[in-house]
């Protein structure tokens, strides 16, 4: 079934997809239609062979994404509204392919915590990131916290949620919150040339590059995560695996040098 965006548009070309959040009205602010849509777009990616890399942005000059659309939270069932929230970020971390977050503008609150969960991050040089949660009655006790920390380290983490400073784009490229500034109308095109670059290189490597970095948080289902995925596009491509296979179908005692060492 064809699946119909509204709060989003979804594209693919040239191996890389790219998702946009359209709602610059109200400052690309995500809701649950958004957050679902967005779940839709990067299972549709994962799913599909030709693409490498997922390029993520706001639409509009101003914002790339300012967090929670809190109006659209369920009065009575808040909760509701955060399962949609770790759902897209589970599927971001968990992608066995490139994520780069392509920043114009504003990204706050849980904005920032999007792009920090994406792999690699671009940004304009008039963007601004900031973490505002104690400020307006919000927090993120998740990847916004242990993602952030890996970025920019413990202590800069803890002053960006307790103090909640903004953050000009070329003070977070020093500190390693980005990895890249590029004039405001060059931000398509770099990223771009970013996402191909990429693109260009192993897809098993990449993916088991990112399960790798991504493990050690991810406890025992990271680690299982990793360890299933070598044994799916390595360990059972081997004439040791070939070998016993074949042998317990057969019922036969297997040939053991064909195993290596």
């Amino acid at each position: 079934m064809e699946f119909t965006y509204e709060d989003i548009t979804y594209h693919k070309a040239d191996r890389v997809a790219r998702i946009t959040i359209n709602r610059p009205d109200a400052a690309n602010m995500f809701r649950a239609k958004t957050l679902h849509e967005m779940k839709a777009a990067l299972e549709d990616s994962r799913l599909d062979d030709n693409v490498r890399v997922v390029v993520i942005s706001g639409a509009g000059e101003k914002f790339f994404c300012i967090g929670g659309d809190k109006s659209d939270l369920p009065k009575t069932h808040a909760y509701k509204g955060v399962i949609p929230v770790m759902d897209v970020y589970d599927l971001m971390d968990k992608l066995p392919k490139p994520v780069i977050a392509a920043v114009d503008g504003f990204a706050v609150g849980g904005g920032n915590v999007l792009h920090v969960v994406c792999d690699f991050t671009i940004a304009t040089d008039r963007s601004v990131f900031r973490q505002v949660g104690p400020m307006m009655g919000s927090f993120d006790a998740g990847y916004g916290t242990w993602y952030l920390e890996d970025l920019v380290g413990k202590k800069r983490a803890k002053d960006m949620w307790y103090r909640n400073p903004k953050i000009n784009a070329h003070e977070a490229l020093d500190i390693g919150l980005i990895n890249k500034v590029v004039p405001d109308d060059e931000l398509t095109d770099a990223t771009l040339d970013y996402a191909m670059e990429i693109a260009s290189r192993g897809a098993f490597a990449l993916a088991s590059i990112k399960a790798a970095f991504n493990a050690r948080h991810g406890g025992v289902g990271g680690l299982s995560r990793m360890a299933h995925d070598l044994l799916l596009r390595g360990y059972l491509t081997t004439e040791e695996s070939k070998e016993l296979s074949s042998a317990f179908s057969e019922r036969r005692a297997p040939d053991t040098d064909v195993f290596g060492h």
